[in-house]
C-alpha cells in the first residue's frame, strides 16, 4: 500500500518479526496522526518494546510497512538516521549528564548543538537561552536550572530527559514507561507534561499504570501476542472481555 497521507505520522502495515521463531510481534497495523498521543498497553511479552525497536530502526521487520510523516520508510534507514529526522525515544531508566546541571543538560541536547566544549564555554545566543527557558519551564523544573543533575528526584529526572528529547525537535516521541517508579504527585504532573508536548509532536507512551494511562485521556492501543487486540478508550478496552482475559484481568 502506498502511503502519502500529509497528517499520517506513523504508518505500521502488517509488520511481523521473529527471533529464533518466536513471533515477537505479527502483522501489527497501527496508525499514529501527526500530533496525537496514543497510550499502548499489554501484558509482558506482547511486543510493545519490539514495536519500538521496530519504529527506531533497532530491530528490522521480516515482512510489513513503517512509514513515517506520510512517505519515509524507516526500514531502509538506520537508528541514528531515524533519529536524525525526529524519531526520539525515552526509556524507561532516565538517562542524563549527573554531574552536569539541569540547565546544561538542555544545552548539551539542543538540536544543531556544536562541541561539547563550544557549547559550555562559549556564549549561547539568545535563540539557544530563550529555547532553553522554555523547556525548563515546561518541564517544572526552572527552580532547579542550576543543580547538577544528580540532585533531583527519579521523576525529575524523567522530566529532564524528556526535556532533553524535545530540545532535538523530534516529530515524534516515544515514551517507555515514563511513571515507573514515581510518586502519585509526579505521575499525574507527568501525565499534564506529556498533553502539553502532544500536539506539537505526535507521542507514543507505553506504560502499565493504567491510573496514569487515564489521566493522559487518549486513545489506547492493546497489544497482545505482537499484534492489535484492541483499539479505542481505555473505557471502551477496558470493558473488552479479551482484555480483561489476557492483561486486566491477571
Amino acid at each position: 500500500m502506498t502511503v502519502s497521507t500529509a497528517d499520517t505520522m506513523l504508518y505500521l502495515n502488517g509488520v511481523s518479526v521473529a527471533f529464533d521463531g518466536f513471533k515477537a510481534i505479527n502483522e501489527l497495523s497501527l496508525v499514529l496522526e501527526e500530533g496525537e498521543m496514543r497510550a499502548v498497553v499489554g501484558p509482558n511479552g506482547a511486543g510493545k518494546t519490539t514495536m519500538m525497536d521496530i519504529i527506531t530502526g533497532k530491530t528490522r521487520p521480516d515482512k510489513g510497512e513503517v512509514i513515517f510523516a506520510g512517505n519515509v520508510d524507516l526500514t531502509k534507514h538506520d537508528e541514528a538516521g531515524i533519529a536524525r529526522m525526529g524519531v526520539g525515544r525515552k526509556f524507561q531508566k532516565p538517562t542524563v549528564f549527573e554531574t552536569h546541571t539541569v540547565e546544561d543538560n538542555l544545552l548539551l541536547s539542543l538540536k544543531g548543538s556544536r562541541g561539547v566544549f563550544d557549547l559550555l564555554f562559549a556564549r549561547r545566543t539568545k535563540a539557544e537561552q530563550a529555547r532553553i527557558d522554555e523547556l525548563l519551564d515546561l518541564i517544572r523544573l526552572g527552580d532547579r536550572r542550576s543543580e547538577k543533575a544528580a540532585a533531583l528526584s527519579h521523576g525529575q529526572k524523567q522530566w529532564l530527559e524528556i526535556g532533553m528529547l524535545l530540545a532535538q525537535d523530534p516529530k515524534v516521541l516515544l515514551v517507555d514507561e515514563p511513571a515507573a517508579g514515581m510518586t502519585d504527585a509526579e505521575t499525574m504532573q507527568t501525565a499534564e507534561l506529556l498533553r502539553q508536548v502532544a500536539g506539537e509532536h505526535t507521542v507514543m507512551v507505553v506504560e502499565h499504570d493504567m491510573d496514569f494511562v487515564r489521566a493522559l485521556g487518549v486513545k489506547v492501543t492493546v497489544l497482545h501476542e505482537g499484534s492489535v487486540l484492541a483499539e479505542g478508550s481505555l473505557d471502551h478496552v477496558s470493558s473488552n472481555p479479551k482484555v480483561i482475559d489476557v492483561y486486566l484481568g491477571r
